[in-house]
C-alpha cells in the first residue's frame, strides 16, 4: 500500500458536525431538500443492516434513498467495498434526483472507486455542477476528497486548488491546519510550475497561494526584495488567509540575516594524495569568484594536508568571516571535536598563533562533506556529493515516474551497500512495498546474480526437470519474472555495460523489459558512441552541468582536458559552494527555498545538511540526452 496516499488528513466527523451546526440556517437546495435529510447523511455510525431495514420500511422515496446511502457509507466504513459498490449500482436507476442525494451517491461511488478502480476514474465521477446548492458539510467533504484523489494521482497543483476551496467551509482552527498543509504541498514545486498556474480569477485564494509561494522562492535570496514583494502581495490580497499570518518558515526567512562575508577562507588538502580532488574544487571556487568581479571579497586558501586544525586557526587569525571546507570527513570531525563553547580570537599580526586546541570561533562554515558526528549548529552547513543521497533521490524520482515494484542490483562493496540502504529507506517513506536487493560480484558471478534476480535460473531449472521427464526433444524458452516494473543499478563505470548486457539478455521473449535506472557513479568517462549505443534506454542521474554543452563546459574541457567526470563534479561543487554563501541563512529558515545550482537543485535541511536533487538523462540512439 502506498504510504503517501494517506498524507491528506480527512475532516473528522466532529469537524463535519461543527461545520453542519454552523450551516443550520443555510438555505435549502433548489429542490427543497429538508435539512434533516442532509444532516442524517453526514455520518453512518450504525451497521449496514440497520439502514437497510429502515430503507425497506420507508414509504417516502427520499427517506428510502437516504437510508440506502447510509448503508453504503457503513459498508465503506467497514472496508466492504464490493457490497457498497453493488448497493450503489442497484439504487442508481431509481435514485431521487435531489442534489443532496445525487451528490452523496457520487461521493460514495468515488470512495469505492478509489479502492476498486483508478484514481482518475474516481475523480471523473466526483464532479458536482456549479448550480447545486449543498450543505456546507457536504461541500467540505467533496473538496477534501477531491484533494485527496489529486494527491494520489500526483497532481499537487489541483490538490492545492481543492484545499483552498475546502478552507471556506471549515471553522477557523481547522482552516488554519489546512492552510499549513497547502503551504507544505507548495514547497517542493519549482518556480516555473507555480508561474504557469499563478493566475486564476475563479479562485483568488488559490491564485494567492501560488503567488505567495512564487515570491517566497524567487526572492528568498534577497531579503530586501522579499519584504518589498511580500508587502505588495499583502496589499493586493488583504483578505487572504496568509495575509494576516504568514507561514512560519517564511516569517523566519524574512528575519534571517544573510551571510555577507568580505573575507572567505577555504580549507582544502592542496598537497598530498587528495590534491587532485581539491584542485578541482579550488578551480570551481575561483571560477565563481571571478564571475563576480565587482564584489569586494577576499578569498584565501589554506592547506589541510598536514593539520586541518592548524589550517583552521590560520584562517581565524587572518580574520576569516566565512569558511568553506574542509573536505575530508576525518578533518571535519577534528574541527567539530574542538571546544566551541567560547569564541576564538584572531591573533594580531607578528604575534605567536594560538594553540591548535583553541576553541572554535563562531564563524559560519560550509563543510564540503558529511559526517555522522555532528550536532546541528545554526552556523554550520554540510555540502557533499553523496552517493547515498543520490540513491535516495533516485527512489523519489522512480516513485514519481510511477514505479511500484523496483528491484535493486548493487555492487557488493561498501558504497553499493550504503547506496542500496539509502534507496530502501527513502522508498519506505513512499510505499510499503518491500524492496528486493541483489548484490553482485565481478565476472561470471555477476551473470549468475542477474539470473537469480530475474528468476531465470529457477525457470531454467524447471525446464531441465521437464526434459528429464519428457526427453530433450521438448522445446522451451526460459521465462523471467514479471512482478517488477523497474531496476535500479548501482555499479561502477567498469561494470555498467556488462551488467546492462546481462540484464538485457535475461529478459525472456515473453516479458516486456522494464525501465533501467542508474546513478552518476556508473557514468563512463569519455564514452564512445558504441558504448553509448550499448546503454540505450538507460536512465541516469547526474549534476545538471554535466548534461550540458555550454561555453563553460567547453572551457573547462579545454583547460583541464585530463579531468574525469568525478573531477568535473567537484568543480561544480566548488562553484556552487561559493554561490551558496549568501543564501544559506535564508535557505535554512525557509525549507521551500531551492537554489538551481550547477551540481543540482539545492535546498537546506533544518540540521544544515544540503539536499541535492539531480537532473536525469537517458541514452537514446547512441547519445545521452537530458530529460
Amino acid at each position: 500500500m502506498l504510504k503517501s496516499l494517506n498524507t491528506t488528513k480527512f475532516v473528522s466527523v466532529a469537524i463535519l458536525s461543527a461545520v453542519l451546526a454552523g450551516c443550520g440556517s443555510q438555505a435549502p437546495s433548489s429542490t427543497g431538500t429538508a435539512p434533516t435529510v442532509a444532516t442524517s447523511l453526514a455520518s453512518a455510525p450504525l451497521a449496514p443492516n440497520v439502514y437497510l431495514a429502515q430503507a425497506a420500511n420507508s414509504k417516502d422515496p427520499q427517506q428510502r434513498d437516504t437510508n440506502l446511502l447510509l448503508a453504503a457509507h457503513a459498508y465503506i466504513n467497514a472496508n466492504d467495498y464490493a457490497a457498497a459498490q453493488k448497493l450503489l449500482k442497484s439504487m442508481q436507476p431509481s435514485l431521487t434526483q435531489t442534489p443532496t442525494l445525487v451528490a452523496e451517491h457520487k461521493y460514495l461511488t468515488a470512495r469505492v472507486l478509489e479502492h476498486t478502480s483508478t484514481y482518475a476514474e474516481a475523480l471523473k465521477t466526483l464532479t458536482y455542477p456549479s448550480t447545486w446548492v449543498l450543505p456546507g458539510w457536504q461541500m467540505a467533504a467533496y473538496h477534501q476528497f477531491r484533494a485527496h484523489l489529486f494527491q494520489l494521482n500526483k497532481q499537487p497543483i489541483e490538490q492545492v486548488r481543492e484545499l483552498s476551496l475546502l478552507t471556506t467551509y471549515l471553522p477557523p482552527a481547522e482552516a488554519s491546519e489546512v492552510n499549513n498543509q497547502i503551504w507544505q504541498v507548495l514547497q517542493p514545486m519549482h518556480e516555473q510550475t507555480l508561474q504557469t498556474f499563478i493566475r486564476d480569477a475563479n479562485n483568488p485564494v488559490f491564485a494567492g497561494w501560488l503567488q505567495l509561494a512564487y515570491i517566497a522562492k524567487h526572492y528568498a535570496v534577497d531579503p530586501n526584495q522579499l519584504v518589498r514583494y511580500l508587502g505588495d502581495w499583502q496589499k493586493q490580497n488583504p483578505y487572504h488567509p496568509a495575509a494576516a499570518k504568514l507561514p512560519t518558515d517564511l516569517d523566519r526567512a524574512l528575519n534571517a540575516k544573510p551571510f555577507m562575508p568580505k573575507n572567505i577562507a577555504v580549507l582544502l588538502p592542496l598537497t598530498g594524495q587528495r590534491a587532485s580532488a581539491a584542485n578541482a574544487i579550488r578551480q570551481g571556487i575561483l571560477a565563481s569568484y571571478l564571475a563576480k568581479p565587482n564584489e569586494q571579497v577576499a578569498v584565501n586558501f589554506y592547506d589541510t594536508a598536514n593539520d586541518a586544525v592548524a589550517a583552521y586557526q590560520q584562517a581565524v587569525n587572518a580574520g576569516a568571516e566565512f569558511i568553506i571546507g574542509p573536505l575530508l570527513p576525518n578533518e571535519i570531525d577534528q574541527l567539530l571535536a574542538l571546544n566551541n563553547t567560547a569564541p576564538a580570537t584572531s591573533t594580531p599580526s607578528g604575534t605567536a598563533p594560538a594553540t591548535p586546541t583553541a576553541p572554535i570561533a563562531p564563524i559560519p562554515q560550509l563543510f564540503l562533506n558529511q559526517t555522522d558526528k555532528f550536532v546541528p549548529d545554526i552556523n554550520k552547513f554540510y555540502f557533499a556529493l553523496s552517493p547515498a543521497q543520490e540513491a535516495a533521490d533516485a527512489a523519489t524520482r522512480m516513485y514519481q515516474d510511477g514505479v511500484t515494484m523496483p528491484l535493486l542490483l548493487a555492487s557488493n562493496d561498501a558504497i553499493g551497500k550504503r547506496m542500496a540502504e539509502s534507496f530502501i529507506q527513502a522508498w519506505k517513506k513512499k510505499s510499503d512495498t518491500p524492496i528486493e536487493v541483489y548484490y553482485y560480484d565481478g565476472g561470471d558471478k555477476m551473470k549468475t546474480t542477474v539470473q537469480d534476480a530475474l528468476g531465470v535460473r529457477d525457470s531454467q531449472a524447471r525446464i531441465a526437470r521437464i526434459k528429464e521427464l519428457l526427453g530433450n526433444s521438448v522445446q522451451a524458452d526460459f521465462r523471467s519474472r514479471q512482478d517488477i516494473d523497474a531496476i535500479y543499478m548501482i555499479s561502477t563505470p567498469q561494470d555498467l555495460t556488462l551488467l546492462k548486457a546481462f540484464i538485457d539478455v535475461n529478459f525472456s521473449v515473453f516479458t516486456q523489459p522494464v525501465p533501467l535506472y542508474t546513478s552518476s557513479r556508473s557514468r563512463i568517462d569519455n564514452e564512445s558512441s558504441q558504448t553509448a549505443q550499448d546503454l540505450n534506454n538507460l536512465t541516469m542521474s547526474d549534476a545538471p552541468w554535466l548534461m550540458q554543452n555550454s561555453e563553460e563546459n567547453l572551457m573547462v574541457n579545454t583547460l583541464w582536458s585530463g579531468w574525469n567526470n568525478g573531477q568535473k563534479r567537484l568543480f561544480v561543487m566548488g562553484y556552487d559552494a561559493m554561490d551558496l554563501i549568501s543564501k544559506l541563512a535564508q535557505m535554512r529558515s525557509f525549507t521551500g527555498y531551492q537554489f538551481n545550482g550547477r551540481s543540482g537543485v539545492l535546498s537546506v535541511n533544518p540540521d544544515g545538511v544540503i539536499n541535492r536533487q539531480l537532473s536525469w538523462g537517458r541514452y537514446q540512439r547512441g547519445s545521452f540526452r537530458q530529460l
